[in-house]
């Protein structure tokens, strides 16, 4: 595969650097965004004198992250404050765009939480949306094969997390490709989506009307029906009580029971006080960056 990154912009942080990159998707048939934070102990220095990815750079694991509904590459970068916790580990962080932009999909900008920045880390089947909205695609097979051959990135520690909409994303895409994920956690995850408002409007646009094909791409459907437990050394997820969707959407106690049924570790963090925004994640971010780096080795 021939990829021609565009470096858009870089940042020195936290020893290492933060990067955005602009590509041409095959997988989504449009350009496609995504950021990176390289720390020191990838050797980078400034893209322009290394060429993406000299001889000689360090292999360091992967951390993929997943944002929510209406958000950018840029909206984890600039408000979790993970590169910190990141650098100390020597973790790649890498966060992609939520959708395709400018797909021309019907309807596609008119709600925000369905279409432009909405584009549930899944292959949309429907008409409408096939041809473009391959989020899955995207994620867990080329941005996977950028991450870990273009940059620096070690194809044998990777792990992925998210929020909201990326929480999901991240447990299915752990689950769907476990061959390739070995660590995941979440934030407020869309834990059920087949039986919640955002899961059926997303699912009903992208995938139609059967619910069979819904379950293949909800975490807690996903997770009850595996043999034993996929993720051994545990899966964290944090939840705040004061989140507004907490009760109507994310439904983090359906994932707790699916788990509990495959005797799968999960570490489930009910906060007080805490809603669905990013003063809860940056508040629990040191310790989702810690959970991984145990887990991959880093």
């Amino acid at each position: 595969m021939t990829v021609n990154l565009e470096l858009v912009s870089e940042h020195r942080c936290h020893g290492g650097w933060q990067r955005y990159y602009q590509h041409h998707s095959e997988a989504i048939g449009l350009p496609m965004k995504f950021s990176v934070f390289l720390p020191e102990q990838t050797q980078a220095t400034s893209a322009k004198e290394d060429s993406v990815n000299p001889m000689g750079v360090t292999k360091r694991p992967v951390l993929i992250y997943l944002a929510g509904l209406t958000c950018t590459e840029d909206t984890f970068t600039t408000k979790a404050g993970a590169q910190q916790y990141a650098a100390e580990h020597g973790l790649i962080l890498v966060t992609p765009d939520t959708s395709p932009r400018g797909a021309g999909a019907p309807g596609e900008d008119d709600n925000w939480d369905f279409g432009t920045g909405a584009g549930f880390y899944l292959d949309a089947t429907t008409p409408d949306f096939a041809q473009h909205y391959r989020m899955e695609s995207y994620v867990a097979d080329e941005l996977f094969r950028i991450v870990t051959t273009v940059l620096p990135g070690d194809a044998e520690r990777v792990g992925i997390f998210g929020h909201s909409m990326g929480g999901h994303g991240a447990l299915v895409l752990a689950l769907r490709h476990q061959d390739k994920f070995k660590s995941v956690s979440a934030f407020a995850p869309i834990a059920a989506p087949t039986q919640c408002p955002w899961g059926e409007k997303a699912f009903t646009g992208y995938l139609g009307t059967d619910r069979q094909v819904w379950q293949q791409h909800d975490a807690s459907c996903l997770m009850q029906n595996q043999d034993t437990a996929p993720y051994p050394q545990g899966i964290l997820v944090d939840q705040g009580l004061a989140d507004a969707f907490l009760e109507r959407e994310l439904h983090p106690h359906v994932f707790e029971a699916a788990c509990e049924k495959v005797a799968q570790p999960l570490t489930l963090r009910r906060h007080a006080g805490y809603d669905h925004g990013y003063f809860f994640i940056m508040t629990f971010m040191k310790d989702h960056i810690q959970h991984h780096a145990q887990q991959l080795g880093a």
